[in-house]
């Protein structure tokens, strides 16, 4: 396999076409997932452009093709028609121009008549010896290739205040309303503290709203995608909320306005903030008129070990749905001989309840559920297994209906050396997480814990396993916890174990996808 240090488009072909053996071994990796979506080579990371078009649901994703590591950034592009399927397609945007040449990094895509037109940053070398600076840029496409314009960048730092961040100054959230385009992008303010810009546009609209353009009317609209103006601070930092807020998203749901941001840096607040990468969401209010956001309280978005920059998109049925890069920047483990690195969590759907969001894997999932297994009212007194019990890429629901206990656990992914512990701790009201013996020969963060704040007696925790991933819905999705695992597939046994007694239901079903991935 050809190693590149600097990548182009050119190169990316060439390389894509010579070495398909290569790519079929990776293919076939036992590791790999059945169906979450992870990329076809090399590293993965941030959602990007998470889009509907031409009725096909579009997911890119920060891409480095030929190797395992970070790498400098392409825009990786699948396509499904159910998101739990997905179609590899050609990569849409690679590193080729003096503008993007360390990287084509984060950013959105929205639906025209013109096209399907992602926005993101492009990061170039500062030629006066300086750090990369970042630049938003714009392509346009067919949902398959993607031109970028020849007008790129179409909005630079210069536009910020003095004292902003020219550096930290990336990932464009695009959406329309009322005929002006707006963009939210992160950067730091003049005291170096996280913050959110707005942007907006009144003169692609127009352009964006036909079909084709005239070699004039292709000019014009280059000129116009440069007209973004400055509306100022769409959302301020809060104490102790990190650095950079990354990979901002706005949107409207059940009636209320939502803000997500992926901070860096942060320190650990309890249970609800942990220390490093977190993904945030705040219910607060838009205010229209001053284009400010109303920062509520603070509240992360999944509580596990791996889960960052998250992005949704909202469905032609009204469904908001969220996805993340189910990993961490600094908890990362990449095990021997393995050629790729990365993937997503399953996509959920959003709702809002109390103040709350609530994620439930998206309803899709089901028509891929077979061979149920199911027991009613048991009693777990100690350790105890169940037949038919079993498996790595399933979709599980326990519900403890009652007991006299403090502890219950479960055990995943296991065999005599290994597993991955699930433990609800009664008194405290507590989830934990633990994958100490999931795989690992090195330094990993292994243990996360989380509050339950329903006060209800009965708790239902529901398992998405997808082979070397765990994601925990607790009470229907009013509490998440992802994890990456990297235990081998012949660790297939689910085992329970409760320290008094406890009365619990199973329903289990195996995920089954008929394409071999």
């Amino acid at each position: 396999m050809k190693k590149y240090e600097k990548v182009f488009q050119k190169d990316y072909e060439t390389w894509y076409g010579e070495n398909e053996a290569y790519r079929k071994q990776v293919a076939e990796d036992p590791d790999r997932l059945a169906f979450h979506l992870m990329p076809e080579t090399g590293w993965m990371n941030d959602p990007n452009g998470f889009s509907v078009y031409k009725g096909q649901i579009h997911l890119f994703y920060q891409y480095h093709p030929y190797s395992n590591v970070w790498g400098p950034m392409h825009w990786g592009h699948q396509v499904s028609e159910d998101m739990i399927s997905w179609k590899q397609y050609p990569t849409a945007l690679a590193p080729d121009m003096e503008y993007d040449e360390e990287g084509c990094f984060s950013g959105s895509a929205v639906m025209t008549n013109l096209g399907h037109v992602l926005f993101y940053t492009g990061v170039s070398k500062d030629k006066n010896g300086g750090c990369n600076l970042q630049n938003q840029c714009m392509a346009v496409g067919d949902g398959v290739g993607y031109k970028k314009l020849k007008n790129n960048p179409v909005l630079t730092g210069a536009v910020m205040p003095e004292g902003f961040s020219h550096i930290d100054f990336r990932d464009p959230k695009v959406w329309e309303e009322d005929g002006i385009y707006y963009m939210l992008t992160c950067s730091r303010d003049a005291q170096n503290k996280g913050m959110i810009a707005l942007f907006s546009n009144s003169e692609i609209y127009q352009y964006l709203e036909k079909t084709e353009l005239t070699e004039q009317e292709t000019e014009a609209f280059e000129k116009a995608a440069g007209c973004w103006k400055y509306g100022g601070v769409f959302a301020e930092h809060m104490e102790r909320l990190g650095s950079v807020w990354e990979c901002p998203d706005y949107f409207r749901l059940d009636g209320k306005d939502v803000l997500l941001f992926s901070p860096p840096d942060v320190q650990a607040q309890g249970n609800e903030l942990h220390n490093g990468n977190n993904a945030i969401y705040v219910v607060g209010t838009y205010d229209h008129a001053k284009k400010q956001f109303q920062m509520g309280q603070p509240h992360t978005l999944d509580k596990g070990l791996d889960f960052y920059a998250s992005q949704t998109t909202e469905l032609p049925d009204g469904r908001r749905i969220l996805i993340a890069w189910m990993q961490s920047w600094h908890n990362s483990f990449i095990p021997d001989g393995q050629e790729w690195q990365g993937m997503m969590t399953i996509p959920r759907e959003l709702y809002l309840s109390d103040g709350r969001i609530i994620q439930k894997p998206v309803k899709e999932l089901e028509q891929y559920r077979v061979r149920p297994v199911s027991y009613s009212n048991e009693k777990v007194e100690g350790g105890q297994n169940f037949d038919g019990i079993e498996g790595r890429t399933l979709d599980m629901t326990v519900t403890i209906k009652s007991g006299e206990f403090q502890e219950f656990y479960i055990d995943v992914a296991k065999d005599a050396e290994h597993y991955t512990r699930i433990t609800y701790n009664r008194r405290k009201r507590e989830i934990e997480v633990d994958r100490t013996f999931a795989g690992m020969n090195r330094d990993v963060a292994c243990i996360r814990r989380a509050e339950v704040e329903s006060e209800s007696e009965q708790i239902t925790l529901r398992f998405i396993l997808d082979r070397n991933s765990v994601e925990l819905f607790v009470n229907d999705g009013e509490l998440s916890m992802s994890t990456a695992i990297y235990t081998p597939q012949t660790a297939d046994g689910i085992s329970f174990f409760c320290d008094g007694n406890a009365i619990i239901d199973i329903k289990k079903f195996d995920i089954e996808i008929p394409m071999n991935r």
